[in-house]
């Protein structure tokens, strides 16, 4: 019996969220936390991840990058002091 792509939860700023795909962008971590984000993209963020996968379990996530998830994994998303 095949197996269908289930979503995973992943972890961003303490709080769930289902995840319905393989991998995950900068700008959607961002956007889960920060709902206005794609409206003020002169403000950067710091993500860092733990728990994924294995070749590559802690990272940062810059923009225009994307990650692969699995169940679990945790982001940090912070604001980024502008100067």
């Amino acid at each position: 019996m095949a197996e269908e792509k289930n979503t995973v939860t992943i972890i961003v700023e303490g709080s769930p969220h289902d995840w319905p795909k393989d991998e995950i962008t900068y700008a959607e971590v961002v956007t889960l936390e920060v709902p206005d984000y794609p409206q003020h993209p002169e403000i950067t963020y710091s993500v860092t991840y733990k728990k994924g996968h294995g070749n590559k379990p802690e990272g940062i996530l810059a923009p225009g990058g994307f990650v692969k998830v699995k169940e679990g994994m945790v982001f940090s998303v912070s604001e980024t002091s502008q100067s």
